[in-house]
């Protein structure tokens, strides 16, 4: 029978198990995701994030308290949370770990208070909160054990608790039109429900697996290559990352990968289990690599080196100075290890694409993180951005609407510098707000003025879909070509540049603008790009139409339009 009471054992057993089966579902929660795009999705981020805190706490084992597993918990969401969906996951771990903490045993008053503790701080960290989400679902929760709070039998705590986060689940569709219109529910509520039912399972006496597994980075053969010239090493980015599958790996999906990675590299190292497939391979276009893995499901641990730029640092490291140092790390901002050079203003940016990186470093960015809309960067990769950055004041760039949480959660945790994240959403708007500083204007005002003037810029991306789907009022299926705008789905279609056409027009409207801006991506030729820029030029012949390659993955082109 089990006890009224959650002792520290328990209690961390209730919280692995909450991690496994968020984990275990984690491909099924991806599918509630509304936009059918080939982008990080909302199971994968909050696993990553949960699995960061699982760690922590398998580490201490068996012999540990309460307020152990607590700090354990809190320290190790908040620095690997990844998206809206594991920042908000972090916040409510956060919140309710500052009330268990002070217990011996949890009773029902403890939860009572601690589920009430955990939505306020998640909602405090989000500056607009959004009710049919995640945030919902916990507040029901809360609100449901409130009206529990005399009930003495843990175990029907729980299961009332669940259920009703069930019943607020099933309601969330209509809170949120965009979920009725794809007939989900919420998928960041989903993941929250499946994380309760993984303790709930332990507390009633179910054997669950709880190992937890680090995933290890690939091991490769290290070559002594110091006596080669640079010119000698055929393809230049070592390229790693982890596949986390969302489909069956058979044999056959196996070797077309490697096929397809010894075309565009070599160096290779594919390792397969049922869940995960461990990459690693030297090429000029790693863009190319992730776009073909992405097929296979969402990445992880994912690092690109400039193995021409390490080499060059090895030959010359005696003879380097300070503005050798600064070369290099410019040319791998990804990848820096040395202390920068003072200075009073510093620039971060999260960006994926080697066009893309290359425009921000030529408007002054410190340093690059890889990542963006195929990969969300963790609360933890800034935060080792910013200890790179040697500079009294760092504004941050997430250029994406799903890392600005986590950006403004490393900033919370930053005393020794002065953050301001810009809440940049995409590429385009964070160009503009940087182009946009003035190097003589206070920190607040230049603040004021790159917020405003990102509010300038519309823009549009061109992707394929991933599954049949009914969205924004179109009818979409997979492997259709969409146009995304800043206010949704604004073009669909079988043909890329007939698409983008559409979807510019959308954009642009019966409105006047003065320049449109084209970044292609690494699956588009030059010479689509330049069809595409000749286009839109007859299109909008008031206004002047600029091409630059982006190489970024999974989105054809990137268009801005001021």
């Amino acid at each position: 029978m089990a006890s009224n009471t959650i002792n520290a054992q328990m209690f961390a057993k209730m919280f692995l198990a909450g991690a496994k089966n968020l984990e275990a579902q984690k491909e099924y929660i991806n599918e509630l995701n509304v936009f059918p795009v080939p982008d990080g999705d909302t199971g994968t981020n909050m696993t990553l994030t949960i699995m960061s805190a699982a760690k922590e706490v398998s580490a201490l084992g068996e012999n540990t308290d309460i307020a152990s597993i607590a700090k354990a918990m809190s320290s190790g969401s908040l620095r690997g949370a990844r998206g809206n969906s594991g920042v908000i996951l972090s916040q409510l771990l956060r919140g309710l770990c500052k009330v268990v903490k002070e217990a011996d045993e949890i009773d029902v008053t403890t939860l009572v208070f601690a589920f009430d503790k955990a939505v306020e701080t998640a909602y405090k960290a989000v500056m607009k909160p959004k009710e049919g989400t995640i945030l919902t679902v916990a507040k029901g929760i809360a609100e449901k054990a409130k009206e529990l709070c005399e009930e003495e039998n843990m175990e029907v705590f729980i299961d009332e608790v669940i259920r009703y986060g069930d019943e607020v689940l099933s309601k969330t569709p209509d809170m949120l039109p965009v979920l009725k219109q794809a007939g989900v529910v919420d998928s960041g509520g989903q993941g929250l429900m499946e994380v309760l039912k993984g303790a709930q399972k332990i507390f009633k006496g179910e054997e669950l697996d709880l190992t937890i597994v680090s995933a290890a980075p690939v091991k490769v053969n290290k070559v002594d290559s110091s006596q080669a010239d640079t010119a000698n090493i055929k393809f230049g980015y070592c390229t790693e990352f982890i596949i986390m599958l969302d489909k069956t790996f058979n044999s056959k999906m196996e070797k077309d990968f490697k096929a397809f990675l010894e075309s565009i590299g070599d160096s290779i190292v594919v390792v397969a289990d049922d869940e995960i497939v461990k990459v690693h391979v030297h090429t000029n276009d790693p863009g190319l690599a992730i776009q073909r893995a992405l097929t296979y499901g969402a990445l992880s641990n994912m690092k690109i080196d400039n193995m021409r730029l390490e080499h060059q640092e090895k030959l010359f490291k005696e003879a380097q100075n300070a503005t050798a140092a600064s070369e290099a790390e410019a040319e791998a901002p990804q990848a820096q290890t040395k202390q920068m050079p003072h200075k009073e203003v510093g620039f971060i940016s999260v960006a994926i694409g080697d066009g893309i990186a290359e425009i921000l470093k030529d408007l002054g960015v410190d340093y690059i993180i890889q990542g963006g809309q195929t990969m969300n960067p963790s609360t933890d990769d800034i935060l080792q951005a910013i200890d790179q950055v040697n500079a009294d004041t760092i504004f941050i760039f997430p250029n994406n609407k799903n890392i600005i949480l986590a950006a403004n959660q490393a900033k919370s945790l930053v005393e020794d510098k002065e953050i301001v994240v810009i809440p940049t959403k995409t590429i385009p708007q964070g160009i503009t707000a940087i182009i946009n500083y003035m190097p003589d204007a206070s920190v607040a005002d230049n603040e004021a003025t790159m917020t405003e003037e990102m509010g300038n810029v519309r823009t549009g991306e061109v992707t394929y879909a991933v599954r049949d789907t009914e969205l924004d009022g179109k009818t979409i299926k997979e492997n259709d070509i969409m146009g995304i705008g800043d206010s949704g789905i604004l073009a669909v279609g079988q043909d890329i540049q007939a698409t983008t056409l559409e979807m510019v027009r959308e954009m642009i409207g019966e409105d006047e603008v003065e320049l449109i801006s084209i970044y292609y991506g690494s699956d588009t030729s030059e010479a689509d790009a330049e069809a595409l820029q000749a286009a839109l030029t007859e299109a909008f012949s008031d206004c002047d139409v600029e091409l630059q390659f982006g190489g970024q993955p999974i989105y054809y082109y990137i268009i801005s339009a001021e």
